[in-house]
C-alpha cells in the first residue's frame, strides 16, 4: 500500500510538473511570436532608418550584451531574495511592451534604445524563469524538459515572423508589423498570471535534489563556460544576416522572415531530438550539435538561394542547441541554492562573447566576407575541445 501510494504521489508531482512546463511553453510561445516576430525584420527596418551594417551589428551585439550582463545581477537577486515569480512577471512585461513601441520610433536610435530596453527585459526574468523550470524539468529529464519548453518556444518564433511577412504583403511597412505585435505580448502576460496563480511554489516539483558536495560552482562547470564563449562567438545574429540578404537582394523582403521561420521550425526540432539525446548521452549531443551548426556560415554568407537556405537551417540547429542542451546543462551542474547565480554567470559570458562576437562580424563584413566566415567557423569549432574533456560527465 505504501509503494502504491509512493507512486501515486510520484505520478501526481510528475504530472503537475509537465503541467507547469506547458504553461510556461505557451508563455514563451506567444513572447516568441512578439519579439522574434520583430526580430526578423530589426535588421532592414533598422537600415531602413539609415542604420550601417556595423551599427546594426553593434546594436545587436550591444542589446545582447547588455542584456546577459543584467542576468549576473538578476541571477544573483533571484538566488538571494527567492522572489521567482515577481522577477519573471517584471522582466517579461518590460521584455514583451518594448517591441509594439518600435511602431513609433522615427529614428534609429529611438529604435536601438527599445530594443536594448526588450533584450533588459529578457534579461531580468530568464534566470528567474529557468530556475522554476529546472524544477520541473527534474521530473521528466531536464534535456527532454527544456527541449519542450525550447520547441513551444519555437513554434511562436515560427508563427512571429510568419505573420509579419504576411502584414509586410498587404501593408508594406514594417510599423504595422509591430503594432500588431502587441496582441500576443498581452496575451503572454495573462497567461504568466495564470501560471503563478496555479503554481505559487514550482521549487516543489523538484523532489530529488541533485548530489553535489561543492557549495560553489564545480570546474566541470567553468570548462563547460570556456565552450560557451566559443560557441557564442562565432554565432551571427539574425539581424546580421538579415541585413546581407538586403544588401545582396538575395531574397526579396518578404522572404526573409520566411528564412528566419525556416530556422525557428528547425530550431524547435532539433531542442526536441538533441534534448532528449543530452539525457541519453551527455554533452556528446552538444558536441554533435556544434559540429552540425558550424557550417552555416560559408552556406548563408557565401551561398546562393538554396545555399544559404540551407545555411539557415543549420543556424536553426544550433540555436535549438543553445536553447535547450545549454541551459539543460546548466542546471546539471549547479546545486539548487546558487542555481539562479549559475544561471546569471553562464548568461552574462555567453551575451559578452556574443556582443564581441557580432561587433567584430559587423566590421568584418565590411572587409571581407571570407574573413568573417572563417571567424565564425573557426570559433565554434574551437568550442568542441573544452566540451570533449568533460564529455563523459554525469552529475
Amino acid at each position: 500500500m505504501f509503494n502504491l501510494k509512493f507512486k501515486l504521489s510520484k505520478d501526481v508531482v510528475k504530472d503537475n510538473a509537465l503541467k507547469f512546463i506547458v504553461l510556461l511553453g505557451i508563455v514563451s510561445l506567444l513572447g516568441d511570436m512578439t519579439y522574434e516576430g520583430a526580430r526578423s525584420i530589426t535588421g532592414p527596418y533598422l537600415a531602413l532608418l539609415g542604420a550601417s551594417a556595423a551599427a546594426v551589428g553593434f546594436v545587436s551585439g550591444f542589446g545582447e550584451l547588455v542584456g546577459y550582463s543584467l542576468r549576473f545581477v538578476s541571477g544573483y537577486l533571484a538566488d538571494k531574495s527567492r522572489q521567482y515569480w515577481a522577477l519573471t512577471i517584471i522582466g517579461y512585461a518590460v521584455n514583451l511592451l518594448a517591441v509594439p513601441l518600435l511602431a513609433l520610433a522615427g529614428n534609429w536610435p529611438m529604435a536601438a534604445l527599445l530594443l536594448i530596453a526588450e533584450r533588459m527585459g529578457k534579461a531580468i526574468r530568464t534566470p528567474s524563469r529557468d530556475v522554476m523550470l529546472s524544477h520541473a524539468a527534474s521530473q521528466v529529464g531536464r534535456g527532454w524538459g527544456f527541449g519542450l519548453h525550447e520547441a513551444m518556444d519555437q513554434i511562436g518564433a515560427i508563427l512571429g515572423p510568419l505573420i509579419v511577412a504576411v502584414i509586410l504583403y498587404f501593408h508594406g511597412n514594417y510599423q504595422a508589423g509591430f503594432a500588431f505585435l502587441l496582441l500576443p505580448a498581452v496575451l503572454a502576460l495573462a497567461v504568466l498570471v495564470t501560471s503563478r496563480l496555479l503554481y505559487p511554489h514550482p521549487h516543489d516539483l523538484e523532489i530529488h535534489v541533485p548530489k553535489i558536495k561543492t557549495k560553489g560552482l564545480m570546474r566541470v562547470y567553468w570548462i563547460y563556460i570556456a565552450a560557451v564563449v566559443f560557441i557564442a562567438l562565432g554565432f551571427a545574429d539574425f539581424p546580421l544576416v538579415a541585413y546581407h540578404f538586403q544588401k545582396i537582394q538575395l531574397v526579396s523582403p518578404v522572404i526573409i522572415p520566411i528564412f528566419y521561420s525556416v530556422a525557428m521550425g528547425v530550431d524547435a526540432l532539433a531542442a526536441l531530438v538533441f534534448g532528449r539525446l543530452f539525457d541519453k548521452v551527455g554533452m556528446w549531443a552538444l558536441i554533435m550539435a556544434v559540429m552540425c551548426s558550424a557550417f552555416f556560415a560559408p552556406l548563408v554568407f557565401c551561398g546562393d538561394f538554396n545555399l544559404a537556405l540551407l545555411g539557415m537551417v543549420l543556424w536553426g540547429v544550433g540555436m535549438g542547441a543553445q536553447e535547450s542542451i545549454m541551459r539543460a546543462a546548466v542546471a546539471e551542474m549547479s546545486p539548487v541554492k546558487v542555481r539562479g547565480s549559475a544561471y546569471g554567470v553562464f548568461s552574462t559570458i555567453y551575451g559578452f562573447s556574443w556582443f564581441i562576437g557580432s561587433f567584430t562580424m559587423g566590421i568584418l563584413y565590411g572587409f571581407s566576407f571570407n574573413l568573417m566566415v572563417i571567424f565564425s567557423l573557426l570559433s565554434q569549432l574551437l568550442a568542441v575541445v573544452p566540451l570533449f574533456l568533460i564529455r563523459n560527465y554525469r552529475p
